[in-house]
């Protein structure tokens, strides 16, 4: 199967990077993939809280997915949107980091709301509240896919792997880790963490990315918001087998879904679970 991961460097506007979105995805379907994903944040990205009142909306009404649930339905593929910032509609007034997971029938098959909120101070000058925006959500989500299973998280989950453990024991055999991650951390863990997950749980990691700096207004003492990029995609060994670089773009990747068998036989530490006390 093939599959393309779509980098962009989205801003504050939702419309605007639409038109971004769309044309990546159509040349993804035209290099062959069946599998098309895109990444954290695929419709906005902004600090400024009144901005995303402004322009965000529930599900139901949400331009950027009606939009690309048509692109998937014109194009014949399966579409992840890495996560869509949409409002609630409940008591909590705080917006929703979803992924959605669109068929070739323009409809929708799971939806994730990002378990873990990325709540960290990197430096003295960079500090990073997402639960204070967004409301993190309570399940766990395998979705079916053409026969197989795909784990749903994003970017920040990543670093929990007890949730990959749990996805892949319940029968996911590709991991879907989009991303918005900080070039600090980036640097140092995006990669070494996407291949640890994959090696752990024997499955592929297909992680689309955002990169470079966000168009969105900024202050003197809030820099511009900064992504990594490097959208990845690791074989079930571990072994790297794409890397989307550092700019918008499309990375195709052919998967051999039967290597996932071939891992997990050669290492089949998912069956050997032992309970232990302490500490």
């Amino acid at each position: 199967m093939r599959a393309g991961l779509v980098q962009l460097t989205v801003g504050d506007d939702p419309l605007e990077n639409l038109t971004r979105t769309i044309p990546l995805i159509r040349a993804a379907a035209a290099e062959g993939a069946r599998l098309v994903l895109t990444p954290e944040a695929t419709n906005l990205l902004s600090p400024d809280r009144a901005r995303q009142q402004k322009v965000l909306h529930p599900e139901a009404t949400d331009p950027t997915l009606s939009a690309l649930r048509a692109e998937a339905r014109a194009a014949g593929i399966w579409l992840l949107i890495g996560s869509l910032a949409l409002k609630s509609g409940d008591a909590d007034d705080r917006f929703v980091n979803r992924s959605v997971l669109i068929d070739p029938a323009g409809g929708i098959v799971a939806r994730y709301d990002k378990l873990h909120m990325f709540d960290v101070q990197i430096s003295e000058t960079e500090t990073y509240r997402e639960s204070a925006a967004y409301r993190p959500g309570n399940r766990a989500v395998l979705a079916g896919m053409d026969g197989l299973h795909l784990g749903m998280t994003i970017c920040y989950d990543l670093r929990f792997p007890h949730l990959y453990r749990r996805l892949a024991q319940a029968g996911a055999r590709i991991l879907t880790v989009p991303s918005a991650f900080n070039p600090t951390t980036g640097e140092a863990h995006w990669e070494v963490l996407l291949r640890a997950r994959a090696i752990e749980t024997g499955c592929f990691v297909l992680a689309p990315a955002q990169c470079g700096t966000h168009p969105a207004p900024h202050s003197p003492d809030r820099p511009p918001r900064r992504s990594h990029g490097h959208s990845l995609a690791v074989d079930p060994w571990g072994r790297v087998l794409a890397d989307g670089g550092v700019t918008p773009g499309v990375t195709i990747v052919r998967l051999d879904l039967g290597a996932v068998d071939r891992a997990r036989s050669r290492i089949p530490s998912l069956t050997h679970d032992r309970a232990f006390e302490g500490p």
